[in-house]
């Protein structure tokens, strides 16, 4: 099975409400590869805010002259990765030649006769999720109307965003949504990289009693050393990953001793392929994968893992929440726990209709 013809079309999904810092989009670039079997395969990059055009520029004019008429297989991933070094190895290239390793695995699942679960290797039939949302800037009311509908849905786990100028204020709302949850809910806390090393170890300090289950980028995702001067400083787990792009830096992080749930974001990682190489290094660290966002594929991939911990069921910004999808797509987020039973291949079908990236 040949490449015969590569597309890549760039779309905007309005978010329903806008994420903190003003992010009231997610854009999207779908990329589709035809083969001289007739199969078509379906890729996409994720880019809520800044890159889309540039991500499609580099499929348009350096991928698709390298893919084209070569094998219709994933196993490409390495050498299309080379292809690009000149524009360098991590960031914008792989966000790009992820769209295109998606649709290299959807067409081997469905040349295989095979939902991509299925063609993976599926371990498990559900995966628990958590209820997620970008919420800093909402008032406190708002925050627990949201953590409400996610306990009405079924979540016993959710995660929220802490990192105010005021720590009086985390506290506040963090004690408010443990009142909500409970004392068995799993309550987790993301502050987006807002923290400094003391200004962390301070709000961790004050946020203890109320039994955090991780703490998410507590500092900026690329300064390792200060994770590890943060590490001694409290027991709280950290999670890590949506910024982190290789499987070196990876790797790096969790021998450190500061990366104890692992969240590699499939788009930003490059693809699957290189998503299945960190969730093995991660593996055989012992340490859990809880892929970031977008839960059409990335709970697919957690229901093939030996040791996934959730995923990320975030509020009202799946592809089906944002109508991006020309159908279902077979994921499905019920009581707080993700299932998946699609078509052949990944089963995400985008609809022909999306806005243009203006």
């Amino acid at each position: 099975m040949r490449v015969t013809a590569m597309r890549a079309r760039a779309h905007r999904l309005p978010l329903h409400r806008a994420w903190d810092g003003g992010v009231d989009r997610n854009d999207i670039v779908v990329v589709e590869v035809d083969t001289d079997t007739g199969l078509t395969g379906t890729g996409f990059s994720w880019t809520p805010l800044i890159g889309a055009r540039s991500v499609r520029a580099l499929l348009e004019d350096d991928l698709r002259p390298a893919l084209v008429g070569g094998p219709a297989h994933p196993s490409r991933w390495d050498e299309l990765r080379r292809h690009l070094r000149e524009a360098g190895t991590s960031g914008i290239t792989l966000m790009a030649l992820a769209a295109v390793d998606i649709a290299l695995w959807d067409l081997t699942a469905k040349a295989a006769g095979l939902p991509l679960v299925e063609h993976l290797g599926r371990r498990r039939t559900t995966v628990p999720a958590y209820g997620s949302g970008v919420n800093l800037d909402y008032p406190l009311s708002d925050l627990q109307d949201q953590v409400r509908r996610w306990l009405a849905a079924g979540h016993r786990a959710v995660k929220i965003k802490v990192g105010s100028p005021d720590p009086a204020r985390d506290a506040e709302r963090v004690r408010a949504v443990r009142t909500l949850l409970g004392a068995d809910g799993l309550l987790m806390v993301d502050a987006n990289q807002r923290w400094d090393v003391p200004a962390a170890a301070r709000a961790l300090a004050a946020l203890a009693e109320h039994e955090p289950h991780f703490i998410e980028e507590p500092l900026p995702a690329d300064d390792l050393r200060s994770h590890v001067r943060l590490r001694s400083r409290t027991p709280v787990p950290f999670a890590l990953g949506e910024n982190l792009r290789t499987v070196e830096e990876f790797e790096r992080y969790i021998d450190a001793g500061v990366c104890d749930i692992a969240q590699p974001n499939v788009v930003r990682v490059g693809g699957i392929t290189p998503f299945l190489r960190i969730a093995e290094a991660a593996d055989r660290r012992g340490v859990p994968v809880a892929p970031h966002l977008l839960p059409e594929l990335s709970g697919q991939l957690a229901l093939c893992l030996s040791r996934p911990a959730m995923v990320e069921d975030i509020d009202r910004a799946s592809f089906a929440d944002l109508g991006a999808l020309a159908a279902p797509s077979g994921v499905r987020v019920e009581r707080g726990a993700l299932s998946a039973d699609t078509g052949l291949g990944h089963g995400v079908v985008f609809a022909d209709t999306l806005n243009p990236l203006p």
